[in-house]
């Protein structure tokens, strides 16, 4: 077993934190950016070390890693919950990063929905029902969660869902759910829900333009596939 040697009495070349600043945080691996953000080791090992071993629990997929709790990185002999908690903080930065920037205010297409949701439903271990407000020109008004639920289904409450609408002054509206099972397939509850909202909106002189399920690996649309019906 290699001895092991404090970050600490490392050469500045090696060292993370000093790595970034004189290189640039491109230069760093996954676990040196980890190491940074724990800050820290134990006796035995230092940051980098307990970052490695972090990533081998997600299998070096770091869509993997977004999806550890905090019981679950707890499991690492030398990360507690603030180190955990730390980590969960950054990815969900990150993540909301990548929808400010990927998101346009304007809908037009089933892909601008799945850029909008994709950051927030991703790495998600349950199912959430989402719904997309919308003016009469598609702009994005609000984006609303009715409900989350278990790993296959959620219950969305079509009463909740239209008061939000109302308050909202929303004309057309954009449904999403994830899938955690990554399977891109609607369900029969899917296309009874969709109905039952498309007939409630119509109602209100709303519309309903369109249904995503979203998944790590892609999305569908009920739009894009003729599947909204009359």
């Amino acid at each position: 077993m290699a001895e092991y040697i404090s970050i600490k009495n490392w050469s500045d070349d090696d060292k993370p934190r000093e790595k970034l600043a004189a290189n640039g945080r491109e230069t760093l691996s996954n676990a040196e950016l980890l190491g940074i953000l724990l800050g820290n080791g134990t006796r035995s090992k230092s940051a980098v070390d307990l970052a490695r071993d972090i990533l081998n629990l997600a299998k070096n997929d770091l869509n993997q890693l977004a999806k550890l709790s905090i019981k679950d990185l707890c499991q690492i002999s030398g990360i507690g919950p603030a180190k955990a908690i730390t980590i969960i903080a950054a990815i969900e930065l990150g993540g909301r990063r990548k929808k400010a920037e990927s998101t346009s205010q304007f809908i037009r297409s089933s892909h601008d929905v799945y850029a909008y949701f994709r950051p927030l439903l991703q790495d998600k271990e349950y199912e959430e029902f989402w719904v997309l407000f919308l003016n009469r020109a598609n702009k994005i008004l609000k984006g609303y969660k009715a409900s989350d639920g278990g790993v296959s289904h959620t219950v969305a409450d079509p009463k909740r869902i239209f008061k939000a609408a109302l308050e909202h002054n929303a004309s057309n509206l954009v449904l999403c759910h994830n899938h955690p099972s990554g399977n891109l397939s609607p369900s029969a509850a899917d296309h009874r829900l969709t109905k039952k909202l498309i007939a409630a909106a119509k109602n209100l002189d709303m519309s309903i333009i369109d249904h995503i399920i979203v998944t790590d690996g892609g999305y569908y649309s009920f739009a894009d596939e003729g599947e909204l019906g009359e």
